[in-house]
């Protein structure tokens, strides 16, 4: 993972909302990065629709939540749909994102990547680097100790 005040890499990739140019966002807006192993999970499906239910809570801060994992970008239309997630589910292409955010393997990649989630300031360096399926109220906390 990467640590604590580390300035977060961007990045460039295919989302179910069109291109996702992190550069765009890095140093304007906070970010909330949720690496997640597989789309249609029970874990993964919980935790991502616990950011859809706490949708409001993210938008007080400006937030732009985005799940990150090595799935195509049919499986996560499907998945997105499927479940009414409104924020992007981006495509790692190759592990290249996964990689960049020192984000490991599990079980030596046969079930996907760590299940990682990163808060990322609005000065773009990370604020906030855990493993798990991470409480909504955790990141909230992050964002609001965030200086606009």
């Amino acid at each position: 993972m990467l640590a604590i005040g580390t300035k977060a890499p961007a990045f460039t990739a295919e989302s179910t909302q069109g291109t996702i140019r992190l550069a765009d966002h890095l140093g304007k807006r906070p970010i909330v990065l949720i690496f997640y192993p597989k789309d249609n999970t029970p874990i993964c499906t919980k935790q991502l629709c616990a950011v859809r239910d706490s949708k409001a809570q993210y938008a007080d801060y400006d937030a732009l939540v985005l799940g990150v994992n090595p799935g195509s970008l049919e499986e996560h239309r499907h998945f997105s749909q499927k479940f009414g997630y409104d924020f992007p589910l981006v495509t790692d292409t190759g592990d290249a994102i996964r990689r960049q955010y020192d984000v490991g393997q599990t079980l030596f990649g046969l079930l996907g990547q760590q299940r990682v989630v990163y808060v990322i300031g609005r000065d773009g360096t990370v604020r906030y680097a855990a493993r798990g399926n991470r409480p909504t109220a955790e990141m909230v906390s992050v964002l609001s100790r965030d200086p606009e």
